[in-house]
């Protein structure tokens, strides 16, 4: 696939605009960035940067904290950072510096980190609002109220504390939600390279392999078209590991006969894709395979119909909810009238998740699904998973055998645009019998 350039300067700075529009007069924004995190001992997790620090500003660093103070004569976008250090650089890689964070990220000002204590209570010092999350990090949530306890000290002496926190999230991340033309460009590279992928597990797939041997077919393809890392850890669900809705294990031999569940994305400047096929591991549905295979299907299909501006969020989980409940019937695992199966929730034992979730800067994406107690309506620039499944536990033995022990889930990534729904994962087949001919070719 052709490279996608990732979200420009302009646009993470019409983004804090945005945002310093919505704020209060004579108000403080705080929004830390993410920290290293070691996965034992010395050895460090990739840096992974705090969604809504990237959405704001591009910068890829940890221990940097982004202050918004609109209206402050001296700039209004402040960043705190690490200072250039050639020393630690040689072994931990190159660092911005604050003149990097002025030329190449579009701050106002900057500072070293190690100056905030000096400098932050000042910028917090005589405004009546601060805007923070509180409660995502002990650490800095105590830092904050000591930089707030240390103006109150001196009130005596003229200081002006703040007289109000407000929670950020909200307004932030509503600003998430519906995305701009440029995130729905990189959306669509990460659904094309995802697509890539799984057309590639499933060309690769055959019985005796084991389920991480696709996971790395998976992974190589990503690393190949220019995304490093998965957005969440691979689903390789042979079998009846396909019913294990978050099984993450992909330990197990791919045996002749059976389906297998495939759910990964890969991360792409940032923002994750999300999809998920099954497939038969030797490449042919059985007649009990593809008749279950065809019910997810049809409710897939109605779920992105369902997926229209102006509809609300829950119209496409109830699309696909009638769907499967009808299909259960149809084929026997279900008994009695359709409309009683719903009202009691009997599908939950077959399909016990909603249809879908907002896709983003984070897999499971930020954004309220309703507003003022009603479901929210859909809007051009949203952008949602489809992924309705049924999953027949092993040992269920109120259904015949033949369906015992198969998980299916078909997910794909889906903008709402102001002419319908624009399924972005399009590329991986979903009728069976693409998915066969891609097998056999």
């Amino acid at each position: 696939m052709a490279a996608v350039k990732g979200i420009g300067k302009r646009e993470f700075a019409s983004r804090r605009r945005k945002l310093m529009g919505l704020m209060e007069p004579n108000s403080i924004a705080i929004i830390p960035s993410a920290r290293l995190a070691y996965r034992n001992r010395d050895t460090e997790y990739p840096f992974r940067q705090d969604s809504d620090f990237l959405y704001l500003t591009g910068f890829p660093e940890p221990d940097a904290v982004l202050v918004l103070v609109p209206g402050r004569r001296h700039g209004q976008v402040v960043l705190f950072c690490r200072d250039r250090d050639p020393a630690r650089e040689l072994w931990d890689g190159y660092r911005a510096g604050p003149q990097g964070a002025v030329e190449r990220y579009g701050a106002d000002d900057a500072f070293p980190i190690g100056d905030i204590d000096d400098i932050l209570p000042g910028l917090i010092e005589g405004r009546e609002r601060v805007y923070y999350a509180m409660g995502r990090s002990r650490g800095f949530d105590a830092r904050l109220m000591g930089w707030v306890n240390s103006i109150r000290e001196r009130e005596a002496s003229g200081a002006v504390p703040p007289g109000e926190f407000t929670d950020l999230d909200h307004m932030l991340h509503e600003l998430r939600l519906v995305k701009s033309a440029g995130e729905l460009r990189v959306m669509r590279g990460a659904a094309q390279i995802t697509a890539e992928a799984h057309c590639q597990a499933m060309r690769a797939c055959e019985p005796g392999l084991y389920e991480y041997q696709l996971e790395a077919e998976l992974a190589y393809a990503y690393a190949r078209s220019g995304a490093r890392f998965p957005a969440y850890p691979a689903i390789v669900g042979g079998g009846a590991n396909g019913c294990i809705l978050h099984y993450i294990e992909n330990s197990e031999r791919l045996r002749d006969g059976d389906l297998v569940l495939l759910d990964a994305g890969c991360e792409y400047h940032g923002y994750a894709a999300d999809v998920t096929r099954t497939f038969p591991v030797n490449g042919r549905f059985s007649p009990a395979q593809r008749a279950l295979y065809e019910v997810v299907q049809a409710a897939h299909a109605a779920g992105i119909a369902a997926a229209r501006a102006g509809n609300h969020w829950n119209q496409p989980h109830d699309a696909t909810v009638r769907v499967i409940t009808e299909g259960l019937v149809a084929l026997g695992l279900l008994r009695g009238r359709v409309a009683k199966l719903i009202s009691d929730g009997a599908y939950r034992d077959f399909y016990m998740h909603r249809a879908g979730h907002w896709l983003g800067l984070d897999v499971h994406d930020v954004g309220d699904y309703r507003v003022g107690g009603e479901w929210r309506l859909l809007e051009p620039g949203m952008v949602l998973t489809m992924e309705p499944g049924i999953y027949v536990a092993p040992d269920n033995t109120r259904v015949a055998k033949k369906w015992r022990g198969m998980g299916i889930r078909i997910e794909d990534d889906v903008a709402i645009g102001a002419d319908g729904p624009e399924v972005l994962s399009a590329a991986v087949p979903v009728a069976p019998d693409a998915i066969e001919a891609l097998m056999a070719a």
